[in-house]
């Protein structure tokens, strides 16, 4: 196939803002999606965005996320990880061994993005035996406050492009790729809150959550 036939099948495809924000938080979020959840999706693929509320400091999420090392802190799928190339940057390569009873045994992963100061992480998918055909992600945290309590809270938001296998529809193939994003980011988010709870309950936070600026976003 010619290149100008394949830039005339892409697509550039822009995740919606989830609900339940204020408008000013919904400027936050749209910029975000703008930067880092807007897709090129090529022929024969499909893109979702999956958001996930948790109640914890965004600093105690990305201690979690950020660990490309260890996803199995609360991917449940993940039975083991073992770091193959790289010292945990953007470049490393992971080989994951996932647990029984899926239709997938192993998948071969790169870091692509590791951003610190606005909390957005991101890899790609480059082998294994498993469903997920040319896949990579892209997950970014934004910290709000909440109205009623003044507690700060994390929004995750985690797009991906997947290829769609041969038999298979693209509602299909996004319903099963959904299915995964959001079980790990319901893992998270109960990791994350017992993390935040445990320093709560050992005096580590009270300081950091009296000075948080009641309408300040990071990420």
């Amino acid at each position: 196939m010619r290149e100008e036939e394949k830039e005339k099948m892409v697509s550039r495809v822009r995740s919606s803002i989830p609900g339940g924000l204020n408008p000013r938080d919904e400027e936050v979020v749209r910029d975000v999606i703008s930067r880092y959840h807007t897709h090129d999706v090529p022929a024969e693929h499909c893109s979702s965005m999956v958001a996930q509320r948790v109640n914890a400091r965004v600093e105690l999420v990305w201690s979690v996320v950020s660990r490309f090392d260890k996803p199995q802190t609360y991917k449940h799928f993940v039975r083991s990880c073992n770091t193959v190339q790289g010292d945990g940057g953007v470049g490393s390569v992971r080989e994951v061994s996932l647990v029984s009873g899926l239709p997938a045994t192993t998948s071969t992963e790169r870091l692509e993005l590791l951003d610190p100061a606005h909390h957005a992480i991101s890899f790609r998918i480059l082998g294994g035996e498993h469903r997920l055909r040319d896949y990579h992600s892209v997950t970014t945290l934004n910290q709000f406050v909440d109205a009623v309590s003044s507690n700060a809270w994390t929004l995750v938001l985690e797009s991906y492009v997947v290829g769609i296998p041969d038999g298979n529809t693209k509602e299909d193939t996004c319903m099963f790729a959904d299915t995964v994003v959001r079980c790990n980011l319901q893992s998270l988010a109960q990791v994350s809150e017992h993390l935040q709870q445990n320093q709560e309950r050992q005096g580590v936070l009270p300081a950091l959550i009296a000075h948080s600026h009641p309408n300040s976003s990071s990420g």
